[in-house]
């Protein structure tokens, strides 16, 4: 008779979590509460040993000092001599006792209130004394929040490679960093994929829009072609370049949402004039009129980018214009020390519920979407994102009758 074996047995689970020690005794644990507990329970266990041994000293020099004989006896007759009580000098014998008594009670008054004069002073200079040690010893304390405040504003600057590592006892600040060091390197990750896809996104959508633009160029450019394929060679180059608009648009609206970190010095005066040129021919065929004063604008940024908010924002409203006797007004200027971009144009009625909906992608006025010759819909979620990027913001309002002002401000 043959015995199956026994199936090897799985070995036991780990009942610990190597990855956060525990500790036998959880209220031993060094957190803040006990330490700071301790800290300033100390300090008032050492500043009322400090004031009774001052107050037991002066005690002890006042009642040294008033201890003294008040009076002394001289001559035959008893005559009784007091410095200190001068009534006990012409006092009557029969009325001796009563002065002494009054005597030694007003010596007794002047000592207390000497006692409680010197404990004053003294309680006043242990109290300053206290709070500059209780202030230090505070500081030294909360460093550690200090640590963390600094590397929280590093990173805000996109500076992603900041780490606190804080040392020290296993207390909440501790954790406190180490989970925020954590939360940073996920981010660090996340944002290194996002600069990798949009890399590899750039790459992959381009290739074959190019592809598909030069095959068509080279059909369209062949004379023998029948009139039929090249109407519909036209129609496939505007929808192939509508469609590279949009990856160009969707790419650059990945890459201003976060912060820039190059910047250099830009006018956006020039700016704006870079942005008017190009645009001139489109607005003159449209009979819209461009004009506007362009101070000087010193900004800290990114020069392309700069670029393409004043770009964008000309670009709408020379499309979103009237028919007829339409002007579009750029001015750039300082003001209270920011530089402000303002683009004002004549157009449709923009009822004021809609103006947060055209800084959404894919939006536009009175929800046109695709199919329409102005744009993709994403030029004022880009001019938004990468004004945030430069660490300012756009605004629009609707114009009294018809047409937007826009105006965007940006740090110097």
């Amino acid at each position: 008779m043959t015995t199956t074996p026994a199936p090897p047995l799985a070995p036991p689970k780990p009942t610990w979590d190597p990855r956060r020690p525990q500790t036998s005794l959880p209220w031993l644990r060094p957190t803040i509460r006990i330490r700071l507990t301790l800290l300033y329970g100390g300090m008032f266990l050492i500043a009322g040993i400090l004031l009774l041994s001052i107050i037991y000293l002066l005690a002890a020099q006042a009642l040294h000092e008033g201890g003294g004989p008040s009076f002394q006896v001289t001559g035959a007759n008893l005559d009784i001599t007091s410095s200190t009580c001068p009534a006990v000098n012409t006092v009557p014998d029969s009325e001796i006792n009563s002065v002494l008594k009054q005597c030694d009670a007003i010596e007794r008054q002047q000592a207390l209130d000497t006692l409680l004069s010197r404990s004053l002073l003294a309680l006043l200079g242990l109290a300053v004394i206290a709070f500059a040690f209780g202030y230090a010893m505070a500081g030294r304390v909360l460093a550690p929040l200090g640590r963390i405040t600094r590397t929280a504003r590093a990173v805000a600057g996109s500076d992603l490679s900041r780490r606190i590592e804080l040392d020290g006892p296993d207390d909440e600040l501790k954790e406190l960093a180490d989970t925020f060091d954590d939360m940073l390197e996920r981010l660090q990750r996340a944002f290194t994929a996002q600069q990798r896809f949009v890399g590899n996104a750039s790459h992959e959508l381009r290739t074959p829009l190019a592809i598909n633009r030069t095959l068509l160029e080279v059909h369209l450019s062949d004379p023998h072609a029948p009139t039929e394929l090249q109407q519909l060679g036209r129609t496939l180059l505007a929808t192939n370049e509508r469609s590279e608009q949009l990856v160009e648009g969707l790419l650059l609206l990945a890459r201003s949402d976060n912060q820039i970190v190059e910047r250099k010095p830009v006018d956006l005066a020039e700016v704006a004039s870079q942005a008017i040129d190009q645009v001139r021919t489109e607005a003159d065929a449209k009979g819209v009129e461009i004009r506007g004063e362009h101070a000087p604008a010193v900004v800290q940024g990114n020069g392309v980018l700069l670029e393409r908010i004043a770009l964008n924002l000309v670009q709408n409203a020379v499309r979103y214009n009237v028919a007829e006797g339409g002007w579009v007004e750029v001015t750039t200027e300082l003001q209270h020390g920011r530089a402000v971009l303002v683009v004002t144009n004549t157009g449709p009625v923009v009822p004021a519920y809609e103006i947060d909906n055209l800084f959404e992608p894919f939006r536009r006025l009175r929800t046109e979407r695709t199919g329409s010759d102005k744009g993709v819909g994403l030029g004022l979620s880009i001019v938004r994102s990468v004004a945030r990027a430069h660490g300012g913001h756009i605004a629009a309002q609707p114009r009294e009758g018809g047409g937007l002002v826009m105006r965007v401000t940006l740090p110097v």
